[in-house]
């Protein structure tokens, strides 16, 4: 089968490659319960995303708070990583991969383990307030009364996730295209990357001369354009398969 030959493949280039750079996006984390924001059932088809507007925030802030709370906070407090999530920290652990890019702002990579992630549009877990930029740990707030306010200004705290308009932190941005620079094998798991900058690293990996290696359940708009390796196939299961050829499984989670 195709799909046997590739994960061989992707194996292969795995145990030869010297710096490895993972790129995930909100497909890693579907197994563990959180919808994807553009597919079947995903966010943007139950929410308006104007909702997550900057300008509309600042507007109407208490309004997106109840949106964001029932969206992200109520889901993702009780939220764990997954079978990938727990595979990639253990790749960090043995070398075989150097660092993660994630586009979900889900914090389960870390969770699991993994310590070197680049949160490509910023986290659930911290609160920046708008107005004197005082930065707090999202327990620090009572989302039973919205919007949450500051301690030191009274100023509302928004989320330190990237909303539509706002742009990317340079610093950040700067670390992911250094890392993807660096890569000799961009490993792309559960993304589509539609959105500027993300949908440019695939890209970059390729002209730096890196091997591409997609995990998707469907085709992404770079597969054929940049992939080299495509699996088609969930996160979980296509890293379970890499695992079992990297052997690194015996070292899974139990019970996984």
């Amino acid at each position: 089968m195709k799909i046997l030959k590739n994960i061989r493949a992707a194996a292969e280039a795995l145990k030869k490659a010297k710096y490895t750079v993972v790129f995930t996006g909100a497909g890693i984390s579907a197994e563990s319960g959180l919808p994807t924001f553009r597919g079947e059932g995903g966010i943007w088809k139950e929410v308006d995303p104007n909702y997550f507007n900057i300008d509309f925030f600042l507007k109407k802030p208490g309004l997106t708070w109840e949106i964001i709370k029932k969206v992200f906070y109520d889901q993702l407090i009780n939220v764990k990583p997954n079978l990938a999530h727990h595979i990639l920290s253990i790749m960090g652990q043995q070398g075989i991969i150097q660092s993660v890019i994630t586009q979900n702002i889900d914090h389960l990579h870390q969770e699991a383990g993994c310590k070197k992630v680049i949160e490509l549009h910023g986290t659930y877990r911290r609160l920046i307030c708008t107005r004197c930029s005082t930065e707090y740990d999202y327990t620090f707030a009572d989302l039973n009364y919205l919007p949450p306010t500051c301690f030191v200004c009274r100023g509302v705290l928004k989320p330190d996730f990237v909303f539509f308009n706002e742009k990317l932190s340079p610093e950040v941005k700067r670390r992911a295209f250094d890392e993807v620079k660096k890569a000799d094998v961009l490993l792309v798991i559960g993304t589509r990357a539609e959105v500027y900058p993300a949908n440019t690293l695939p890209q970059l990996a390729k002209e730096q001369g890196a091997t591409i290696i997609e995990i998707n359940l469907n085709p992404s708009p770079f597969t054929d354009h940049y992939t080299d390796i495509f699996l088609n196939i969930g996160a979980a299961e296509g890293m379970k398969q890499l695992c079992r050829l990297l052997m690194c499984q015996e070292e899974t989670p139990a019970g996984k």
